[in-house]
């Protein structure tokens, strides 16, 4: 059964969005409902597939032990798409 779901978004997002599902021959409907399915499944980081790419990756950049990852990131993302 389907169900409406009303969102919020930032307009430049909703427009990137829409483009990349233009692009990739989908709605928008299925890009949110693929995602949400795929958020929900993964129960940890570690249950995702990492390419090898990005594995030759890991521990190059070195961080502070007390700095809060996450944290940093939200507010990277927030600035990034409140623009």
């Amino acid at each position: 059964m389907n169900t409406k779901l009303t969102l919020k978004l930032n307009k430049r997002a909703i427009d990137r969005a829409k483009q990349y599902a233009r692009k990739n021959r989908q709605s928008l409907s299925v890009m949110v409902e693929k995602y949400f399915n795929l958020i929900a499944h993964k129960e940890s980081i570690a249950e995702i597939e990492i390419s090898p790419n990005v594995l030759e990756l890991a521990g190059i950049v070195k961080l502070s032990e007390n700095i809060n990852v996450k944290k940093v990131y939200g507010k990277h993302i927030e600035e990034k798409y409140s623009k």
